[in-house]
């Protein structure tokens, strides 16, 4: 089949439709819809303005504010957190197609030195003890203490222990008090039509493949594979090769003119066809927004040359700790450094960087304003301060 050329403006059309980007973020919420059709929202424990879960469910719907996720994962059970490429939350139905990432996980951690040496099975059936009778425990329940000299990559044994556990899928996350996780058994969290619902192993792959794509719209196979991170290549290059007849080979045109090959999803040309222009409002997104995770597709895509530097030593950063990429339209247009401090009722702007060839213009600037102060409100704030240099 001669592959379907993408131009570049089109690939980003698609790709921010895709990703929940190309509308107002406006209307109807219906939060747990809005997670199923990203597939997943990564999870973080850092606070600058507003953590990255709940910032990236913002920037789809403005109505969303930060209690909503937690009452679908504590009171509703229509969410889960587990591991894909890092700790996220996933729809509940999606339960029976991730019985092979408890076991992937669990056999890497099992094999991890970090973990491998330290994991005692006595301390394993300790803390599922204390649990099964004293209902859901936190990190802050247990004693246990670092042996020998104290260092940063270091956890106390029930730490470990309860990792590990829960990257084996035999302990959920229960609830959380503020970021604090608390874990029970996973019988008890996960409904049981689903937790014991069994799906063969090759199931489980096509489901992961193809529902990857279907978010993703088009990416090459190592694309496919990262989106959820809970398959192998051989696992995808098969996939690809069982599934040829219904898979759609693209070029898709980078920011630079290249071309890059690729796969899209069946749907491909109905969606081309049916194709709208993205909003024009200026949004200022998460550093770890899944539209943006892959920072060199992100630059082959939008020609936007973005890091994150809260893990760079200070002296060597470029930008800033947290530093938040703006998109207007179908282009990123700068970067923006702020920081919420909800004791003051503040949202103080630090840094303000735009992108080569964009100016700052009065309706520009009047855009960043306006998304800055819903920001604000995100943030439980209500004082808009500029303080850069």
């Amino acid at each position: 089949m001669t592959p379907l050329k993408i131009p570049n403006r089109t690939a980003r059309h698609l790709w921010l439709s895709a990703h929940g980007l190309g509308d107002t973020p406006t209307g109807l919420l219906d939060t747990a819809a809005l997670i199923h059709s990203l597939g997943f929202v990564q999870l973080d424990t850092i606070q600058v303005v507003s953590r990255a879960h709940h910032h990236i469910l913002w920037s789809r719907n403005q109505n969303y504010r930060e209690p909503m996720l937690d009452h679908l994962l504590a009171r509703d059970r229509a969410v889960f957190e587990h591991f894909t490429h890092d700790a996220s939350v996933l729809p509940m139905e999606m339960l029976p197609m991730w019985q092979r990432q408890f076991r992937r996980m669990k056999d890497k951690v099992s094999r991890s030195s970090w973990y491998g040496k330290h994991l005692d099975p006595r301390d394993l059936s300790q803390i599922k003890k204390r649990i099964a009778d004293e209902g859901p425990l936190s990190t802050h329940d247990f004693d246990t203490r670092v042996e020998g000299k104290r260092e940063m990559w270091k956890r106390p044994p029930h730490k470990i222990g309860l990792d590990y556990l829960w990257y084996a899928g035999e302990l959920a996350t229960c609830h959380r008090d503020g970021f604090t996780k608390y874990y029970d058994l996973a019988e008890r969290v996960f409904p049981a039509h689903l937790h014991q619902q069994e799906v063969p192993d090759r199931d489980q792959i096509d489901w992961l493949c193809h529902s990857a794509l279907e978010r993703i719209g088009f990416g090459t196979l190592g694309e496919i594979r990262k989106f959820w991170d809970a398959t192998d290549v051989r696992e995808v290059s098969d996939w690809a090769v069982r599934h040829a007849p219904t898979l759609v080979p693209v070029e898709i045109q980078s920011a630079d003119g290249a071309w890059t090959k690729s796969l899209a999803c069946p749907a491909i040309e109905s969606r081309l066809a049916t194709l709208t222009q993205p909003t024009s409002r200026l949004r200022i997104l998460n550093p770890f927004d899944p539209a943006i995770r892959d920072r060199t597709r992100l630059k082959r895509l939008f020609g936007f040359d973005y890091t994150v530097e809260m893990f760079v030593p200070a002296a060597k950063r470029q930008w800033g700790y947290y530093v938040y990429p703006l998109l207007e339209g179908d282009r990123f247009v700068g970067r923006i450094e702020a920081k919420a401090d909800r004791a003051s009722d503040k949202l103080t702007v630090q840094n303000l960087w735009w992108e080569p060839g964009v100016r700052p213009s009065k309706q520009r600037m009047q855009k960043l304003d306006g998304e800055l102060t819903r920001l604000a409100r995100l943030a439980k704030v209500n004082t808009l301060v500029w303080h850069t240099p």
